[in-house]
């Protein structure tokens, strides 16, 4: 039997839900940036980081924390041996967290997408969003920094499973609308998310005695996830797909990606698509921490404040992303975001610091400018390969990616650690990866006559 069209509404629904899923997405992203100090901070004064700061497995057994630090230790000042290691830990700790939701993220993607294919994108979605949902809640409830990495990661591959099931489910319902334009909808859905996090935390700023609440705000979205199921109609693209027994898909995409003559494509694409992701995890979000260091003292609210500029210029950046990168082609357009991104970076780490008037606003222009990678690779990846290798070798390019940027952002930590609490150092060294995808994109095709769907 057939499978009925979408009706208007329920396309809707589904654009919603999509817009929905990756909004909360970026709250999910954002937590971390805005809770990881004081959360280093308390399991510093708790004793903690007494044999080190470095990963020990067995606290992952500790008994899980259900209730807040005793009122008394909050008026303790800090000793000075604490303060050495809030200054040593907290950078380390931070590349910690980020790099265990960027791993989650690559696992979710490559495990959700499957679970999409088989099972169908809507119950893949859901799934998605219980996951990230329900294990930020659970990170409340951390008793030792290993086990907020674990419920990170866990976190992390929700919100890596949400993308590729949220955007195919969307793309497949709104077939008729174009990719630039749908990129433009949904691109900034995780700047959204990402802002309204910090404005909660601008109200209510975060410290060592207070910052386990926002993991509760991030398992809101479990409300989202079960109405995923119980009201977002299947893609009727899928559905038709499993009713359809006179066509097979061609096997070997993965073996031929990894092989002559494609090989070499895929490695463009992996580079393409971590350049951005490192320069966003590994660099701009790195201003969160930095403004902490310089004024978490005398304001707390302004990491908060840092992380609304840099998500709001993300939000106008992936906005018309897919457009510019039509107006002015895929390779100018790549290599003018990574000079705008490293001219801006660099400025801001060799010139400014949080203290400063104008920092804010150049905050927001690398935000804006640096987000203008995503939606340029959803237009370029796919046309970097052929039909039968399409979805795959998008896939592969991002998730590598995201393995790729882990281990960036883990060398960020390490620099800003080395360099005794210097963000401004750090940053500077780590934004040159934007100057190496001036170069990458030399290397990359025009894919101007591969353009794929509707532009």
């Amino acid at each position: 039997m057939k499978p009925a069209e979408l009706s208007p509404t329920s396309r809707y629904i589904i654009l919603v839900a999509g817009f929905l899923g990756w909004m909360f997405s970026g709250v999910q992203m954002s937590l971390m940036n805005l809770a990881s100090g004081s959360a280093t901070e308390e399991f510093v004064r708790s004793g903690l980081f007494e044999g080190g700061g470095s990963f020990q497995l067995q606290r992952l057994l500790v008994a899980p924390r259900f209730q807040s630090p005793p009122k008394p230790i909050a008026v303790v000042p800090a000793t000075p041996e604490q303060k050495a290691q809030f200054k040593q830990f907290k950078p380390r700790w931070y590349a910690f967290y980020n790099s265990g939701f960027l791993l989650g993220a690559a696992a979710g993607g490559l495990l959700f997408g499957w679970i999409a294919d088989r099972t169908g994108r809507v119950r893949a979605m859901g799934a998605s969003v219980l996951c990230y949902s329900l294990f930020a809640g659970a990170g409340y409830f951390a008793a030792t920094p290993e086990q907020l990495l674990l419920c990170r990661f866990l976190s992390g591959m929700g919100v890596g499973g949400m993308w590729p099931t949220g955007v195919s489910l969307a793309s497949e319902a709104w077939s008729d609308v174009s990719r630039p334009t749908l990129a433009g909808l949904l691109g900034p859905a995780a700047n959204v998310g990402i802002v309204l996090m910090s404005v909660l935390c601008w109200y209510q700023p975060l410290d060592w005695t207070s910052w386990r609440w926002c993991l509760l705000a991030g398992s809101s979205s479990i409300i989202l996830g079960v109405l995923v199921f119980l009201a977002v109609p299947e893609s009727v693209a899928w559905l038709k797909t499993k009713t359809d027994t006179s066509k097979s898909k061609p096997a070997g995409a993965l073996t031929s990606l990894l092989s002559p003559p494609l090989l070499p494509l895929t490695l463009i694409g992996i580079a393409l698509g971590t350049i951005p992701l490192l320069g966003g995890w590994g660099v701009t979000s790195w201003l969160i921490p930095w403004t902490e260091a310089v004024r978490g003292a005398e304001d707390q609210s302004a990491k908060a404040l840092t992380a609304i500029m840099r998500a709001s210029g993300g939000a106008v950046g992936s906005l018309f992303g897919g457009w510019i990168a039509n107006q002015l082609g895929r390779r100018t357009t790549y290599f003018l975001i990574s000079l705008g991104s490293f001219g801006l970076s660099e400025f801001i780490f060799l010139r400014l610091d949080p203290s400063m008037t104008g920092f804010s606003a150049a905050v927001f222009a690398v935000g804006c400018v640096s987000t203008v990678f995503f939606g340029w690779l959803p237009l370029y990846l796919p046309e970097l390969f052929p039909t039968h290798a399409r979805a795959t070798g998008s896939g592969i390019s991002f998730n590598f990616g995201r393995i790729l940027t882990a281990v960036g952002v883990l060398g960020t930590g390490t620099i800003t650690s080395w360099f005794q609490e210097d963000y401004a150092r750090a940053g500077a060294i780590m934004s040159l990866i934007y100057a190496a995808g001036m170069l990458v994109i030399l290397l990359a095709p025009d894919t101007t006559k591969n353009r794929v769907g509707s532009e």
